[in-house]
């Protein structure tokens, strides 16, 4: 037996993928050979597993490097835009309770309004009158003039046009049916059960203006990244990824896509504070505030670039991220030097906790502020008919507004109105000078009792005790899940 004269006559490639020979069939005697090409056509070959289709399986299935599946894109979409509307919708309650008490104008003589009288009935002085009858006789003929003002009150003030002149936002006989009544609320929660009780509004007023929240909300946080690139490619195009940026860039990026933005705020004011009865309605949706606005409002310049729209929203968009990113770091130098997110993640978060409700301080007044001249019309659009009181005057612009929320408002909220009760019946003069003097003093400890009716400060910061609740609840959300996830930014209502 001779040897091969070499070895690579006897190698043989080997296959390009595995594969598996079935078994042979019953009535086949024979066995294919593996070289075999017809055998190789016939094998079992690995193939990947088909993915779950399912509209919340999002990411696997977009990244095939086949190609984009146009469906399974759309429904992640469709999911996306679902769960966002959905955590607003939670949250929205609780932003429209806030905003409505930071429009309500409540002004200081709103608790000088007559009390209320009820009459309690004597029988024994009933008995008297009706055995007396020469004092029947004389209260016959008497003179009107000469009664007391509690029988024959004095006649009603009228304007030119001969109605009723309102004398004061308590009266309910000259208060319109659409307006909620001042002082019926004094927290956010509060507001939201009136709101839910009124007539004229309902549990659905909670969520107005929420497809307006959720659109500005999604196009904030798609375009906020944008402009700070832009700015960072702009002004420090050196700047390494690992770098964090100055602090004027995302401060400005903030302030640049508010004010692209503002116009969708404006709206969203506007749907929250008006009427919810269909026939005091001024808008019908988001598209027909919007198309109002620029037709009767100024067109785009008066949306954007009107003073009472434009300061207030620069100032406003410039405090919120120059505060929220300058003060936890100030805070943290003071509780432990060295203190970052990465080395001690918890003692980070309560220094965020403090920086935002300290932040609150200052930016929540001119939050309020720019509520109020969201809420004024200009040019020659007519009034919005508001479902909370809304000053008559309109104010001439942030100085304006702040000075004459402080000197004009108060803060006493809620408003009880004090009742008087009388008995019916004959009372001598001596008795009735008694008891009017009893009830002045009455009114009068109970009037100097409360020192915030004489200032509009709690006017400034309505919705304060909410947004501490949330960002107490961010803190220890925060610190249960470990800081594992890190959010951009703390969350405000």
């Amino acid at each position: 037996m001779s040897s091969p004269s070499s070895l690579r006559d006897l190698y043989s490639p080997p296959p390009s993928s595995w594969s598996f020979i079935p078994p042979p069939s019953p009535a086949s005697n024979s066995t294919p050979s593996v070289s075999d090409p017809a055998s190789l056509q016939s094998s079992y070959q690995w193939s990947s597993r088909p993915s779950p289709n399912s509209i919340f399986e999002l990411s696997p299935a977009l990244n095939d490097p086949t190609g984009l599946d146009v469906t399974l894109l759309l429904k992640a979409l469709v999911a996306s835009a679902f769960l966002e509307y959905a955590s607003f919708a939670i949250a929205m309650p609780w932003d429209v309770g806030k905003m409505l008490l930071q429009v309500q104008w409540v002004p200081r003589d709103a608790g000088e309004v007559e009390p209320r009288t009820e009459i309690v009935e004597d029988v024994e002085e009933e008995e008297e009158e009706l055995s007396n009858s020469s004092d029947e006789h004389e209260t016959y003929f008497a003179d009107p003039s000469s009664s007391s003002p509690a029988r024959y009150p004095k006649p009603r003030l009228s304007g030119s046009h001969g109605y009723v002149v309102r004398r004061s936002v308590l009266e309910e006989s000259t208060r319109p049916e659409y307006i909620i009544p001042v002082g019926s609320a004094d927290g956010v929660w509060g507001m939201m059960q009136r709101i839910a009780r009124f007539n004229g509004e309902g549990w659905l007023s909670l969520w107005k203006g929420t497809l307006t929240s959720c659109v500005m909300d999604v196009l904030s946080t798609s375009v906020q990244p944008i402009m700070l690139s832009v700015l960072q490619a702009i002004f420090a195009p050196t700047l390494s990824p690992f770098q964090h940026p100055p602090l004027f860039l995302p401060v400005a990026s903030h302030v640049l896509t508010g004010l692209l933005l503002s116009p969708l705020d404006l709206i969203r004011t506007r749907l929250i504070i008006q009427s919810a009865i269909p026939r005091y309605q001024t808008y019908s949706g988001p598209y027909d505030a919007l198309s109002q606005i620029l037709r009767y409002e100024g067109g785009l310049k008066g949306i954007y670039l009107h003073p009472h729209l434009l300061i207030p929203t620069l100032i406003d968009n410039t405090l919120r991220p120059l505060i929220s990113l300058a003060l936890p770091g100030i805070v943290a130098s003071y509780m432990t030097p060295n203190i970052t997110e990465e080395t001690h993640p918890i003692a980070w978060s309560f220094a965020e906790l403090v920086g935002s409700c300290a932040g609150l301080v200052i930016t929540l007044p001119f939050e309020t502020i720019r509520r109020r001249l969201q809420a004024q019309v200009r040019g020659s659009a007519k009034p919005v008919k508001a479902c909370v009181e809304i000053r008559p005057q309109p104010y001439n612009g942030v100085v304006d507004a702040l000075w004459h929320i402080l000197t004009e408002e108060r803060s006493d909220l809620p408003l009880k109105r004090r009742r008087r009760r009388e008995r019916r019946g004959s009372k001598s003069g001596k008795d009735k000078e008694k008891e009017a003097g009893a009830e002045s003093d009455e009114d009068s400890g109970d009037e100097g009792g409360s020192w915030l009716k004489n200032t509009g400060l709690g006017q400034l910061y309505r919705g304060f005790g909410m947004r501490l609740g949330a960002s107490a609840i961010i803190f220890l959300l925060g610190v249960v899940s470990g800081g594992e996830e890190k959010d951009a930014g703390w969350a405000e209502l």
